[in-house]
Parts: C-alpha cells; sequence; structure tokens
C-alpha cells in the first residue's frame, strides 16, 4: 500500500495525465490545474531534459512550475501545525524554503519515474476562495486511484496547497511527522534533519551527474 500511494502521490503532484477526459462545465480550478498538466507534460516529452546530466536543469523546469500552482507557503504552513504560530517571522520564512526544497526533492525530481499513468477530472466543489478537484488516477494494472486536490484562491490563481490520496492527506503525514521530531527532539533539529537530507540528495545529484558525463579522450 505504502507503494501504491507514493506512485499515486508523484503522478499526483506532476498531474501527469497522459489523454485526460475534458469533462463539461468544469471551472477555474479544474481548468488552472490542467493547463499545468500540460506544460509539464511538454517537460516530460521534452528530450533536451532526459538524462542524469540533465538533472539540474530539469529540476529547475519542474520547480518553476510548480511555483505557479502549488502554495508552498500554505502547505509548510499547515504541515508544521501549531508549531507555525510559535515561530519568528524568520523562522516561518525559512522553513517554507526547506519544506518547498524537501517535496522538490522528495517528488518533483523524479519526474522520470513516470510510466504513462493516465487521471480523470471527475468533480469539482467550490466554496467561496477554497475548492476541491477530485480526481481518480488509472493505473497500468486497470485499478483506480482517488485522488483529491485542495486548492486556495489568490488573485485570479488557484493554487494546490494538498493532495489527498485514497483519503490520506500529504499535510496530514508531514504534521505527523514533524510533530514527532519536535517533541522528542526541537524545532531546530527539525530543520537541521531536512536540511541534512537536502545536502545528501544534492551530493548524490551531483555524483550521477559526474558518472553520466563521458570521460575525456
Amino acid at each position: 500500500m505504502k507503494v501504491r500511494r507514493h506512485l499515486a502521490l508523484l503522478v499526483a503532484v506532476f498531474a501527469l495525465v497522459g489523454v485526460a477526459a475534458r469533462e463539461a462545465g468544469a471551472g477555474a480550478p479544474t481548468d488552472q490545474l490542467r493547463s499545468n498538466v500540460e506544460r509539464v507534460l511538454k517537460l516530460v516529452a521534452d528530450p533536451t531534459l532526459k538524462g542524469p546530466e540533465k538533472a539540474r536543469d530539469r529540476r529547475t523546469s519542474v520547480r518553476r512550475v510548480a511555483d505557479d500552482f502549488f502554495a508552498f507557503d500554505e502547505t509548510a504552513k499547515r504541515s508544521l501545525g501549531r508549531h507555525w504560530q510559535t515561530r519568528t517571522s524568520i523562522e516561518q520564512k525559512e522553513f517554507v524554503q526547506v519544506f518547498s526544497d524537501l517535496l522538490e526533492r522528495s517528488y518533483f525530481t523524479k519526474i522520470e519515474l513516470y510510466g504513462g499513468e493516465k487521471i480523470q477530472y471527475v468533480g469539482e466543489a467550490i466554496d467561496a476562495d477554497q475548492a476541491t478537484v477530485k480526481t481518480k488516477i488509472l493505473t497500468k494494472q486497470e485499478s483506480e486511484i482517488p485522488v483529491d486536490y485542495r486548492m486556495m484562491k489568490r488573485g485570479d490563481k488557484w493554487l494546490v496547497y494538498d493532495v489527498v490520496i485514497e483519503g490520506v492527506s500529504l499535510i496530514s503525514n508531514y504534521r505527523t511527522h514533524f510533530n514527532k521530531i519536535i517533541q522528542t527532539t526541537s524545532y531546530g533539529e527539525l530543520v537541521k534533519k531536512i536540511r541534512a537530507k537536502d545536502a545528501e540528495f544534492m551530493d548524490e545529484n551531483g555524483k550521477a551527474r559526474r558518472t553520466s558525463q563521458p570521460t575525456g579522450s
């Protein structure tokens, strides 16, 4: 089940659809989500961004798209839960950055793992400046995984701040994990752990790029 949800989250975060049905009467949240799908699909198909040696460029391109339709600050705030209010404004800004990097490292850099899974938009509910877009991921094994995108409106944009897979919220998962670390150690230790993981990822990514580069004659 953990592997199933991890796959679903990778697909859901990117909204990689291959071919997605366009439902009649879909509202602004669904339409904006779908338009970002098309942007990501172009990245998936771009031959200049394939291969380990293009990891940095791929990461930058995907992050640029993600910044347009993910409310990283809201996701970070909700994931930290009650501990957010006790942080200074400087600490809050710092946490948004390290948390955004965590999401990028965990999911946005794994675009090459997309295997053709498709998504169907099956419903939309809007309540003032909040919305939920309901979808279903269709796997190659012909099973369906329900995925809901929780969105909020800022200006004329609808931004994703949470992804719920089979009833399990991305934010809730992180909140439980972060709360445990803070309670057993400290907030500073949480940030330290996240930064250490990011440094580890960057080191591994650097090694992969160096390994993939052709040797000189």
